[in-house]
């Protein structure tokens, strides 16, 4: 067993404390004030200098120990999920309806044990930035960091994120260069016709038969725009028309989720669901207006910074437990903000072995990872800052 293991072992009912102590006080994005006074509290403790509010609830930690130029950042997420929890543990969510479902509260535990003993020790030369990021499940909080200037108020040369994956390996490390996460958009098209009563369907425009015309057509964009070899989804994820039996409906509205793993198959995706959209409902004498409520990129490693994690991992753990060519996800995470505007940095996934999926209401973060991951920060951080 490495030695930081071994050393990080020591505190591990500590930390697992802690994270039971956020998982029982989930707060959803841009609401986490009891988790970022809690996290700030731990970080100045440990000797960091810390900036809160950007973002209105991120926390910032910055630790300087030799005299190296270079400035590494790892990056937390601590927003949990509008869900209610149903996994029966005895430090279950105390808020109905809200509960760390993708495991938020165990990196945000993992990063702070990492600060704890880099802070202790600071056996590194350089600059250490720690990110503590809210509202990563509404794809906008490292948008807002990036808005408030983090990389300009604190700069970084390279940046690291990780989050943990049920159903790998327990204390595993995946790795992918290039696309690893999709593209996510989330769009509203909006249907206007012209109302009327149900038996007299030539006095109106239905805007009802307009949405299920263009829900037909968006499912050739895949099958017909993008390329076999590209990876692409649309999905009609509601359609709302109306309440009553017989009325003609002027209004009807087509919520999407569209994701792609290339930033030019995304473009194309955005340029056809417009096209399709407003020429069908033209045709039916109807329009169409198409709203992007909310968006992120592609989330793109670069090589150098991959490859660097991946020889960490092998120092740290056993070769059977590391994985340097994931498949790419279809999901996606608003770290690739973050790489899109500082693209040199990698996202990878932790294994947390068995039990149900992140989302899943009976979902809870495995502990068993903290000390392993944690180690993998603390070794990252010394290695990348010699």
């Amino acid at each position: 067993m490495h030695s930081l293991l071994q050393a990080l072992k020591t505190r591990e009912a500590v930390w697992t404390q802690f994270r039971r102590d956020l998982h029982q006080h989930p707060e959803t994005g841009f609401e986490e004030q009891r988790t970022s006074e809690r996290v700030a509290a731990k970080l100045r403790e440990f000797g960091y200098s810390v900036h809160q509010g950007m973002a209105k609830t991120g926390v910032v930690a910055t630790l300087k120990a030799g005299s190296g130029t270079k400035t590494l950042g790892l990056r937390a997420d601590m927003d949990a999920l509008p869900m209610q929890e149903i996994s029966g543990k005895s430090w279950c969510s105390k808020t109905a309806g809200k509960f760390h479902g993708c495991g938020h509260d165990g990196h945000t535990a993992i990063l702070l044990c990492a600060a704890e003993y880099l802070a202790r020790h600071r056996n590194f030369n350089g600059t250490l930035r720690l990110i503590f990021q809210p509202a990563e499940e509404l794809s906008g909080g490292g948008k807002a960091m990036l808005r408030d200037g983090l990389l300009e108020k604190f700069p970084c040369d390279a940046l690291f994120g990780l989050h943990n994956m049920p159903g790998l390996p327990c204390g595993s490390f995946y790795f992918k260069k290039h696309a690893v996460m999709a593209s996510s958009d989330r769009l509203d098209i909006i249907v206007s016709g012209a109302g009327a009563h149900a038996a007299m369907p030539e006095k109106g425009v239905d805007a009802t038969l307009v949405a299920c015309h263009i829900a037909i057509a968006l499912q050739t964009i895949v099958s017909r725009n993008v390329s076999p070899f590209a990876q692409a989804v649309v999905t009609i994820g509601s359609i709302q028309s109306g309440e009553a039996f017989n009325i003609i409906n002027e209004k009807a509205v087509l919520k999407l989720s569209v994701r792609a793993l290339d930033p030019q198959v995304r473009q194309l995706l955005l340029q056809r669901i417009q096209d399709i959209a407003r020429l069908q409902a033209e045709s039916f004498n109807a329009s169409a207006e198409v709203v992007h409520v909310s968006g992120s990129p592609v989330l793109i490693n670069s090589e150098q910074e991959t490859d660097f994690a991946i020889g960490v991992a092998r120092e740290l753990v056993d070769e059977s437990l590391i994985c340097t060519d994931m498949p790419p996800l279809m999901g996606s995470e608003d770290f690739a903000f973050l790489l899109e505007a500082h693209p040199h940095g990698a996202y990878l996934m932790v294994g947390a072995g068995d039990g149900p999926m992140v989302h899943n209401p009976g979902y809870d973060f495995n502990d068993d990872i903290i000390v392993t991951a944690a180690a993998f920060w603390c070794l990252l951080t010394q290695r990348y800052l010699q």
